[in-house]
């Protein structure tokens, strides 16, 4: 049996409308903004995970993951899941994108030396 809810999903749902912060909504209830993310996703206030497994397929190594690559696949698979992003982001990642399909590159990743285009 688990445990007794302690946020009402209400109430967290008229905080969260007015713009209090995970932690300001932790603080008013009490728990971790751990369990602020688990009862906005059961009051099903929060955006769906995105799976960019397709677009990243490799275990990246922690010193690669926010790299220029990374960042780029990350920014597609998200325009490809429907997300809306900054304009910036969704320049600089679809420029990247086209600059390697007119060379014909592709991208290779090693977790020693990172990403490389071939």
């Amino acid at each position: 049996m688990g445990r007794k809810a302690l946020i009402d999903h209400e109430e967290l749902r008229r905080l969260a409308g007015r713009g209090l912060s995970n932690a300001e909504l932790a603080a008013h209830f009490g728990v971790s903004e751990s369990g602020v993310l688990q009862a906005k996703r059961a009051a099903g206030l929060s955006k769906p995970m995105l799976d960019h497994s397709r677009a990243i397929p490799w275990k990246l190594e922690r010193a690669h993951g926010q790299s220029g690559p990374a960042t780029n696949l990350r920014n597609l698979s998200s325009i490809a899941q429907g997300r809306a992003i900054p304009v910036e982001k969704r320049n600089t990642a679809l420029r990247w994108a086209d600059r390697l399909v007119a060379a014909g590159l592709d991208v290779a990743y090693d977790p020693e030396t990172g990403f490389s285009e071939v």
